[in-house]
């Protein structure tokens, strides 16, 4: 008797965390990751180790990862589609770990499909996720990582420029979540997250489609009452 009112301790206290977990929500001025899915587990993991171009990624092996993919990929101009117009991005050589990780995350298509998840007029539009599994097993092929912050680099959170956020977790060093991003659209910019965010590059074309983007109807979660895609991120050059 004691070990079923054990066990039934047991799970109303994780239901009853995962119904909080669910009422938080993140102030509008934080820069951090909004998920609707997680990671999936499964058979990402039995994918044959010899069949892959480069190495599952995780917290020890990344930085080594990308200074090395940084030697011999040295693009810097993108072009995101989406189905208000283009945006295109000019990275930053010297933020190298970001930019690399960009090249490498638009070589592996991660970003086609993805959407603009959290936009906040007048302040960022932040994209990279998504609320479908695609994303989620695109995520759970390549690894689970995060960067370090590359702040002091002299750059500013101006209007157009492109930065990282943090990841949704207990991270007082405000490490990056690789897979995501956001551009600030506020007039005048946002300077308040210089030094918290790694700025990585600039819109060189299309901030009239950053406009037009950060204009859409939101929810209460500021997520696009109708799913604002990425459609394709490409190399130009």
């Amino acid at each position: 008797m004691r070990v079923i009112l054990v066990l039934c301790g047991f799970i109303l206290f994780f239901n009853c965390e995962d119904k909080q977990s669910k009422k938080k929500t993140i102030p509008k001025k934080e820069i951090t990751t909004v998920e609707k899915n997680e990671v999936v587990t499964g058979d990402e993991d039995t994918t044959d180790v010899e069949k892959r171009a480069y190495p599952k990624l995780n917290s020890k092996n990344a930085m080594e990862f990308f200074l090395q993919y940084d030697k011999k990929h040295k693009e810097n101009k993108v072009r995101i589609t989406t189905d208000f117009g283009n945006i295109d991005i000019l990275l930053f050589n010297e933020t190298k770990f970001h930019r690399s990780n960009f090249i490498f995350l638009t070589k592996q298509k991660y970003y086609n499909g993805t959407q603009f998840y959290r936009v906040i007029n007048n302040f960022i539009i932040q994209g990279g996720s998504g609320d479908d599994k695609k994303t989620a097993k695109k995520r759970g092929y390549i690894g689970k990582y995060l960067l370090p912050p590359d702040t002091k680099r002299g750059f500013k959170h101006d209007r157009g420029v492109i930065s990282m956020p943090s990841s949704d977790i207990d991270n007082p060093h405000k490490l990056a979540s690789p897979y995501e991003f956001f551009i600030v659209q506020q007039q005048g910019g946002a300077h308040f997250l210089d030094g918290y965010y790694t700025i990585f590059g600039k819109v060189t074309k299309g901030m009239d489609v950053v406009d037009k983007i950060a204009a859409v109807e939101t929810d209460s979660s500021d997520w696009p009452v109708q799913n604002v895609y990425i459609r394709d991120v490409e190399i130009i050059e």
